[in-house]
């Protein structure tokens, strides 16, 4: 009853004049995931925050007829390496209002925020505290810099990979992870596959350190394989008992990568676990292929192909190129932090492995998350104010595709999901992985009066990646705007680039 009241008195409300809106979006599919909305409606913004959702047309400053087009929130990514200008330009054209660096995180994070803050960013972004950067800090006595090339630049320590923290060593780990949540890290980054040999006492702490500073922490779990013993199963199990027994809030990262083939028994282990309570949520990206350094750890030891399930060394790319045994092997030697996609599931000719990439994509609460990187042409870095993007710029072409593709394939083509669900693991799924600790996500991932402006708008019948991974560096298509802060940043589907209103996401440092 109360509900029918609402929407009568909203639909008795008068028209309001143009100056009482900064901007106002008629005749679009509203779409809210939060309430179940999804009916034409009329948008009001004002300030930076949506004022009115009406079933009367607005007037405003500046007022925009989008019939025939989504309204949405904009998407929230939990996974987006690429913290750079140019790399959220990339993302605001695939629909991304915020973007967020959780699976790794930094460290120093006051650093990461001073950095952001200073040059200005297009889409919101923020970060966690690193385990991964205090955990080479500790081994190495170098000091971290606030960004992954730090990171990828010690693969060839193998000290902080292989080896036990223990005593003064570990309470340095923590004390540096701790000191990242003091300075607004959104939580604690654990790159666990790439130090399988670290302890499992360890692992327990860092969650145990999480759970009592309120946080939530993002793991890429240890292993890639589907062979017994060191398994993903055993990975993932290894979560499913430190959420359980810590209580800590516990991410997923990129369960469809580090699941393999096994990612059925994986999502079943999960599920039931969710069910019985345990604080466990999940992110996939609609690709089969991942991409990391070529020096990880989970590329060497005896076996290590075999236990991905028999991959060659062809399944391994650079630059979109399959490498052989012997080219493998001079970059793991010599280049060990150098990029390259890896295959692990082949879903253009195998029926089951497309099964297994929709159980991850499609798992019920889910969210998608891009693991977007940077880019580069001729292995370095494109400028920041280079625009458009250059033609043979190299990334996963997830870093340019990831939400479209997700739209296309999954929504329209496959209608895999309605739409109000796939916009709902597009962004209110991620918002409330971080709400409970992070009061600023609870405005995002809603397109409700008070929420934040933070809007996509897009054509349902068009809207596509182009990105693949021969031509990586092609922009989506079908964002017609898109809103962050209020501000338009894509106009009419064209980027704008003479505005940065990204703000940053950071928690407040109360313990």
């Amino acid at each position: 009853m109360k509900q029918t009241l609402v929407v009568a008195v909203l639909a008795l409300a008068p028209v309001v004049g143009a100056q009482d809106y900064d901007l106002v979006l008629n005749n679009g599919r509203v779409i809210d995931p939060e309430s179940g909305l999804d009916a034409v409606r009329h948008v009001g913004i004002r300030n930076g925050r949506i004022e009115a959702v009406s079933e009367r047309p607005l007037q405003g400053a500046r007022t925009l007829d989008v019939s025939g087009h989504i309204v949405a929130p904009g998407f929230v990514d939990l996974h987006g390496h690429g913290q750079s200008i140019l790399a959220g330009r990339v993302q605001a054209l695939d629909g991304v209002t915020t973007s967020l660096e959780l699976e790794g995180g930094v460290l120093p994070v006051a650093a990461f925020y001073e950095k952001r803050e200073r040059e200005g960013r297009p889409i919101h972004y923020g970060t966690a505290a690193g385990w991964a950067h205090a955990r080479i800090a500790a081994f190495t006595g170098d000091e971290p810099r606030p960004d992954l090339d730090w990171f990828f630049s010690h693969f060839g320590d193998r000290g902080w990979q292989e080896t036990l923290a223990e005593g003064e060593r570990l309470e340095r780990i923590l004390k540096r992870v701790s000191q990242g949540l003091d300075e607004g890290g959104l939580g604690v980054g654990v790159l666990l596959g790439y130090a399988p040999k670290s302890g499992r006492k360890e692992y327990h702490a860092v969650n145990a350190l999480a759970a009592a500073r309120g946080v939530p922490t993002f793991t890429h779990a240890r292993y890639l394989s589907v062979t017994e013993p060191t398994s993903s199963f055993e990975g993932y199990q290894e979560m499913v008992a430190v959420a359980a027994a810590t209580g800590a809030r516990m991410h997923v990262c990129h369960l469809n990568s580090i699941s393999v083939t096994d990612v059925e028994a994986i999502a079943d282990m999960i599920a039931k676990a969710q069910a019985a309570g345990v604080k466990l949520t999940v992110e996939a990206y609609p690709y089969g292929a991942g991409a990391t350094g070529i020096g990880a750890a989970m590329f060497r030891g005896d076996g290590w192909r075999e236990r991905m399930g028999g991959i060659d060394y062809s399944a391994f790319t650079l630059a979109g190129q399959p490498l052989d045994r012997q080219r493998f092997d001079e970059l793991q030697a010599k280049a060990p932090g150098t990029g390259i996609v890896v295959h692990f599931l082949d879903v253009e000719h195998r029926e089951d492995h497309r099964r297994f990439l929709d159980r991850s994509v499609l798992f019920p609460g889910g969210a998608i998350a891009s693991d977007g990187g940077h880019w580069e042409v001729d292995g370095k870095p494109v400028a920041d104010d280079a625009w458009p993007l250059p033609a043979t710029a190299q990334s996963h072409p997830r870093s340019a595709g990831t939400f479209a593709r997700f739209l296309r394939v999954y929504a329209r083509e496959r209608q895999a999901l309605s739409w109000l669900e796939a916009i709902a693991k597009a962004s209110l799924y991620p918002a409330r992985v971080l709400e409970e600790s992070v009061p600023q996500m609870r405005k995002k991932g809603r397109l409700q009066a008070g929420m934040d402006a933070d809007i996509v708008v897009f054509d349902p019948a068009t809207v596509s990646d182009r990105a693949t991974f021969a031509r990586p560096a092609q922009t989506s298509v079908g964002f017609r705007y898109v809103l962050v802060s209020g501000q338009v940043l894509v106009d009419a589907g064209v980027l704008l680039t003479d505005r940065l209103p990204g703000q940053p996401i950071r928690r407040d440092s109360v313990r």
